[in-house]
């Protein structure tokens, strides 16, 4: 059993005020695999007053400097790359496959990123009668989500580091081991003091108390959108900034024009299904012509069938879903469907051969689904593929369109031609023809699905306050 009862704050290893402990679930078994503590507001005021002190001299580091210790974090975390890979399998139930080649790889891979937009980011620079300077906005605090630990997390904290920022780190209470061996590399790679911060907890105590704090000058939320207007709330009494990464509800817009209907249907599906379908980006809603419904719902069909489910340890395509609150959750999901008169055409709530205790959910798929349904408005979070039919393109971008996200979007069909109908979905990140987001692109979303972009220069950007030194012209 691991259990990870302190919290990490001012470069040291710390008891918390609480006695009260989190069960770590392994969703795989439904067996407990150890305990964090659940944090107080005084133990998140002790690592905001060690952030906020470490500010005072981290902010005048150099450009230099802080390559240097993102170099540093790279070389730990590749030391500690299998550990992250198990500790990412083990309590969010990702396979260990998707666990190496993509869970645990994003943090590499987001501190690269960063790493790369801070060698050329100018930080100062002469712009007519005044000099613009970008200075660290202060304290950050953030929350991060159970489904791609790693990718949040280091989204959030490489880029805070690259700017100068200090920062108190609630992970989420369902998957805090990835956020704690982090911490580890961190101290190994001789991060200062303070600089970094984690404190384990729920979010209406820790949370709340991270985010109400007048010495934290920055949110950044990834989350819920529920979540994140409770978030948004709580900071607006100090006026701070406030970053966040919401839900979504993402269309796949299959043109006529798209140059193989199977591949784009099977490719799709199986983006959908990706990580038990616990991505906010995921593309959930598939929009074809009538022309070409049929075939889409079989090709989606037969995808689903072939996707394997099981222990996350052995052979399979999908694992659980990462814990029991959004596994019920999904299943109710799939009953409302039925309900509601959308066509099960593959899946559904029983559990899936072999997979008698653990939060397993089959690859579903249903047909005749119209925008007024429930599942075809509400974020599933789950391996759930809902297909809608479209009589003209103005009505597939409508579709697209209502909805109280934007997040993604996704389009197949002949390039020129997509990239219009790109123009036209309002939506933070539009994918054409299931290539991969692109290095340093920017994330974020509209309306629901939140505000503020991350990754790369972008990221860093969010972490920068603008001040104009101006001087008299001769």
């Amino acid at each position: 059993m691991k259990d990870k009862l302190q919290f990490y704050i001012n470069g040291s290893w710390v008891d918390s005020e609480s006695n009260e402990k989190i069960e770590v679930i392994n969703p795989a078994n439904e067996e407990i695999i150890g305990h964090v503590t659940a944090g107080t507001k005084g133990d998140i005021d002790r690592a905001v007053a060690a952030a906020f002190q470490a500010f005072s001299s981290f902010q005048y580091t150099s450009k230099e400097e802080r390559i240097e210790l993102l170099n540093n974090i790279i070389s730990e975390y590749e030391n500690r790359y299998d550990d992250f890979v198990q500790a990412i399998t083990e309590e969010m139930g990702a396979p260990l496959w998707l666990s190496e080649k993509a869970q645990a790889s994003t943090g590499i891979k987001n501190i690269h990123e960063t790493l790369d937009a801070l060698k050329d980011y100018q930080f100062e620079k002469p712009e007519g009668d005044y000099t613009l300077i970008r200075e660290p906005i202060g304290v950050i605090g953030m929350i991060t989500p159970w489904n791609w630990p790693m990718n949040q997390i280091t989204t959030k904290v490489s880029a805070a580091l690259a700017a100068g920022c200090t920062m108190v780190l609630k992970p989420s209470e369902i998957s805090p081991y990835c956020a704690m061996l982090l911490a580890e590399v961190f101290d190994a790679a001789g991060v200062p003091d303070g600089v970094f911060n984690v404190v384990n907890g729920y979010g209406p105590t820790v949370g709340a108390a991270l985010s109400e704090h007048p010495d934290v000058a920055m949110m950044s939320f990834t989350g819920s959108t529920r979540a994140g207007i409770a978030v948004a709330q709580a900071s607006a009494v100090s006026v701070k900034r406030v970053h966040q990464e919401l839900g979504g509800k993402s269309s796949n817009i299959i043109l006529d024009d798209v140059a193989d209907i199977e591949k784009s249907v099977k490719g799709g599906a199986g983006h959908c299904f990706l990580n038990s379908g616990q991505s906010c980006n995921a593309p959930t809603k598939m929009l074809v012509s009538a022309a070409n419904y049929a075939k889409a719902v079989e090709v989606a069909v037969a995808t689903a069938n072939a996707t394997t489910v099981g222990d996350p340890k052995g052979e399979f395509r999908l694992g659980p879903i990462a814990n029991k609150a959004q596994y019920e959750k999904v299943l109710r999901l799939i009953e409302i469907g039925i309900e509601e008169g959308a066509t099960l055409v593959a899946g559904g709530t029983e559990k899936p051969e072999g997979c008698k205790k653990g939060y397993y959910v089959k690859p579903t798929v249903f047909a005749n689904v119209t925008n007024d349904m429930t599942i075809a408005k509400e974020e599933i979070f789950g391996p759930v593929l809902c297909i809608l039919k479209y009589e003209n393109e103005d009505e597939a971008i409508q579709i697209a369109n209502d909805t109280e996200y934007g997040l993604a979007g996704y389009i197949q069909g002949e390039i020129g031609h997509a990239q219009e109908v790109a123009k036209k979905i309002r939506a933070g990140q539009i994918t054409i023809n299931g290539g991969a987001r692109g290095s340093a692109a920017p994330f974020g979303g509209y309306k629901a699905s939140g505000n503020g972009r991350e990754h790369g220069v972008h990221g860093i950007d969010e972490c920068l306050e603008t001040k104009a030194i101006i001087i008299p012209i001769a």
